[in-house]
């Protein structure tokens, strides 16, 4: 189900890559990747599933609300991420001349359809 989703993501946005939805424990609940050799999109989401969770834990400290989204941007690749509630978000993984602008909107457009259908 969520497989359609994903690939919906990657498939609509230009320099996609991957799409992950995720737990914040780590735990992938569905992924679409495209074949790549040159990285691991699967242990990227991990890794950043810790990160997300320490910049979340640092907006509670701060008192500056829920955190909704994060990006990250490296030499190569862009990770958007969209939380969706406490225990969940969707990780879209673009090459680095991606279109990251319409990553965010296809992210922030499908969050709340997604969302209902983890409850």
């Amino acid at each position: 189900m969520f497989t359609d989703m994903l690939s919906r993501f990657v498939e609509q946005c230009p320099g996609a890559v991957g799409a992950v939805l995720m737990g914040f424990d780590g735990i992938a609940v569905d992924q679409y990747y495209l074949p790549m050799e040159q990285i691991d999109l699967g242990m990227v989401a991990v890794e950043y599933a810790n990160v997300l969770k320490e910049i979340r834990n640092a907006a509670e400290i701060l008192k500056t609300g829920e955190l909704r989204e994060v990006s990250i941007v490296s030499a190569s690749y862009q990770v958007l991420i969209r939380t969706l509630g406490d225990e969940y978000f969707i990780g879209l993984t673009l090459k680095r001349e991606g279109n990251a602008g319409k990553g965010r909107y296809l992210l922030l457009r499908d969050a709340p359809e997604i969302q209902a259908a983890l409850a």
